[in-house]
């Protein structure tokens, strides 16, 4: 008799999404893995294959892949079919201030996130666990930790990609309100081996490269495997409504970048950006956007959060879930190591 998957994994092909399903078809049980580009679908294969020791054959035969574009109904429908529990890993990562990006972040990351909550009220699906940020969080005053109970402040949210992290979890929340059981995970900057090209991944492609300028920033970091525990416990608990900050360690750019260039073997930047340089850069990015019709990518903004310091409090995620959070040195150390060795996923 054949069992349907009951799990669906939205973004399977992320950073995330594709650590996530790694770990899930340990338990040899069939599941869904929504993608949008046929190609990555290889490309995870191969992945998964080289960085997972033990992952085999029988691991991949778990994963039922599926045609999955948030902002596609008819693609969602099917998708949603048999469905119980979801995983929304699915979104979008960018920081152009263009026009153009950040309507493309409000159709993923909002109205994207809306469509898949209405296909589980709509197939009465049991929970579903988000995928959020740290930062949707928006700010805290100066030498405060935030926590999951801090007072949030739209206005205090810097640049387009928070807004619409925020603006999606107000869709996650509203499901809520109507029934549906959630969780949502806030985590840090995530280190991982992934797409060396996207997200986080790229600041290992970045340093490789010979990055010559580090942010005074300081803001939270997860190793992915603890966000992916998070995920699991959450969805195998009885815990609803409810938000967790997933961060290992409040760290400096500076700091991870040093530890970054130390593992590849590659100069460490000596050189910091300073916040003088950002406002010059806006100026002229400014006047060029309005007189040539150039691309602006600094927004005014993010100017100040770029030179902020954020100390996010992990205490729930310890003593709720029980995570014992991977130190960011041991992180980026087997990143960097699998890095090495392939530099082409």
């Amino acid at each position: 008799m054949y069992i349907y998957p009951v799990i669906l994994v939205t973004g399977a092909t992320g950073l995330v999404g594709r650590h996530l399903i790694a770990e899930l078809s340990k338990s040899k049980i069939a599941f869904k893995a929504g993608f949008r580009n046929t190609a990555k679908i290889e490309e995870v294969r191969q992945f998964l294959f080289a960085y997972f020791d033990g992952f085999t054959e029988e691991n991949w035969q778990t994963i039922h892949w599926v045609s999955c574009d948030i902002n596609d109904i008819p693609e969602l429908e099917n998708a949603f079919k048999n469905i119980t529990h979801v995983y929304h890993c699915a979104g979008y990562i960018s920081y152009d201030v263009s026009e153009k990006n950040y309507q493309k972040l409000r159709k993923i990351n909002i109205e994207g996130t809306a469509n898949v909550v209405n296909m589980a009220l709509k197939f009465s699906v049991e929970k579903l666990v988000h995928v959020s940020s740290i930062a949707a969080l928006g700010s805290a005053p100066k030498n405060q930790q935030i926590t999951e109970e801090s007072a949030r402040d739209e206005n205090s949210l810097t640049d387009n990609y928070a807004i619409t992290k925020f603006g999606a979890e107000m869709e996650v929340w509203r499901a809520s309100q109507e029934g549906l059981n959630v969780a949502i995970v806030n985590p840090g900057v995530i280190i991982g081996a992934g797409n060396w090209d996207v997200g986080s991944c790229k600041i290992f492609t970045k340093v490789n490269k010979g990055l010559k300028f580090t942010i005074p920033l300081t803001t939270g970091f997860v190793a992915v495997e603890d966000v992916v525990t998070a995920l699991i416990e959450l969805m195998n608990s009885n815990i609803k409504n409810e938000r967790f900050i997933l961060v290992s360690e409040n760290l400096s750019f500076e700091e991870v970048i040093t530890q970054i260039a130390t593992n590849l073997n590659k100069p460490i930047p000596t050189k910091v950006i300073r916040p003088w340089m950002v406002k010059i850069g806006w100026l002229v990015q400014y006047v060029g956007r309005k007189i040539f019709g150039t691309r602006q990518q600094i927004q005014k903004s993010a100017i100040k959060s770029a030179f902020g310091q954020s100390f996010y409090n992990n205490e729930k995620a310890k003593t709720v879930l029980g995570i014992d959070f991977i130190p960011i040195e041991k992180s980026i150390l087997r990143t960097a190591h699998f890095f090495k060795q392939t530099n082409s996923f």
